[in-house]
């Protein structure tokens, strides 16, 4: 058992370091109050082969692992979370199209994303169909050689800025099984009837699009299917073994982002004629801090790898996105309890980080769903 990165992990980790550190810094808090995205970091986080890093190199990417991807994503939630999500948002769903795409979609879909050019989305979620998935009620109905799409989806990723979306639609709603009633779509955004409604005012990650999309009649030809009609459910579920493995890195990011800012304010704040740090009471909070950092980065490194190893552990997976939102949203509370009444002021950026943190155990499956998943696994049948 080898807990060390290998070089070539190491020096991606060094490189995602300095890109955000270069590039993030200066910008962060101005795009968290503007709530907007330079699509000129998404460029050169392309040119830098940032994106995307576990596609096979003959359709753009790097050919890398999840580990890698996950690397990378936990240095940028490191130093800003907002960025970072929608750096690692653009290709969300790529997974879909190397899992079960054609060589045609694979081909057409996903060297661009990896290159910066253009920006992806999955739309899942809809008003009464959240962690119930197997509601999503969506419609997609043939018509001729084409699908036929109407309904609407809420809070998407990238909902009002991505080039296209892949859509989680009713194809089948006679199938007796609730589980085989449903397909995945690729929509084009500038199809017609294709609408989005950009959601202002968000707790946190104000850098990420998100927006509630509308379809009327889109139009979309046949070719647009993903997989297997009927069986989206299914592809749904593998997809979500994998990307939670990587999104629980955002949660080990934003913690340790959220230490770091700690550690420096108690190094040098002064209280009673003595910086902070050298209170016992402070030193058992970093202490405490730092070890479900390190609990939560193991967890989440060990779901990669299994991933990695083409046998993904639902149970792991599961245990790490929860573990890593909790450890996110419990230590930056300490982190801005630290800072006292100048965390709560927007100069500081613990604040932002502070506002950032609860959404990780929200999205991606909230953590009822996955302690749900964990349960379920370690009970076995009964």
């Amino acid at each position: 058992m080898d807990f060390e990165l290998s070089r070539e992990q190491r020096d991606i980790r060094k490189a995602a370091q300095e890109f955000a550190e270069g590039e993030f810094r200066d910008i962060a808090r101005e795009c968290d109050l503007e709530e907007t995205f330079p699509r000129s970091l998404l460029e050169k986080a392309g040119e830098l082969g940032f994106l995307g890093v576990f596609i096979d190199e003959a359709y753009g990417g790097a050919g890398l692992g999840f580990l890698e991807h996950a690397l990378i994503l936990e240095e940028f939630w490191r130093v800003d979370p907002g960025l970072g999500q929608e750096l690692c948002s653009v290709t969300f769903g790529a997974e879909e199209f190397l899992l079960f795409g054609t060589e045609e979609q694979k081909r057409k879909y996903l060297p661009p994303l990896t290159r910066g050019e253009a920006i992806m989305g999955f739309s899942i979620t809809e008003p009464e169909a959240g962690s119930d998935t197997s509601s999503a009620s969506t419609l997609a109905v043939r018509d001729g050689d084409d699908w036929l799409i109407n309904g609407s989806k809420v809070m998407i990723g990238n909902g009002s800025v991505a080039d296209f979306l892949l859509v989680f639609c009713l194809t089948e709603p006679e199938a007796t099984s609730r589980h085989k009633r449903h397909s995945i779509l690729v929509v084009e955004t500038d199809r017609e009837g294709f609408d989005a409604d950009k959601i202002e005012g968000k707790m946190g990650l104000r850098a990420s699009n998100t927006a509630n999309i509308f379809f009327s009649n889109v139009r979309i030809p046949k070719e647009n299917l993903v997989g297997t009609r009927g069986e989206g459910f299914y592809q749904l579920m593998q997809f979500f073994d994998r990307s939670r493995a990587y999104v629980a890195a955002h949660g080990v990011g934003l913690a340790q982002g959220a230490l770091d800012l700690a550690i420096q304010h108690v190094k040098t704040r002064e209280q009673f004629g003595q910086k902070i740090a050298s209170f016992q009471v402070t030193q058992f909070k970093i202490a405490e801090m730092a070890t479900h950092i390190e609990l939560a980065r193991t967890l989440t490194y060990r779901a990669c790898w299994t991933v990695d190893q083409g046998k993904p552990d639902p149970k792991v997976v599961a245990m790490a996105k929860w573990a890593a939102g909790r450890t996110a949203v419990e230590v930056v509370d300490e982190a801005l309890q630290l800072h006292g009444g100048y965390g709560y002021m927007n100069d500081h950026d613990i604040e932002r980080f502070y506002r950032a943190a609860k959404v990780l155990e929200i999205y991606e499956g909230t953590k009822e769903v996955e302690k749900m998943i964990i349960g379920r696994r370690v009970l076995g049948r009964f």
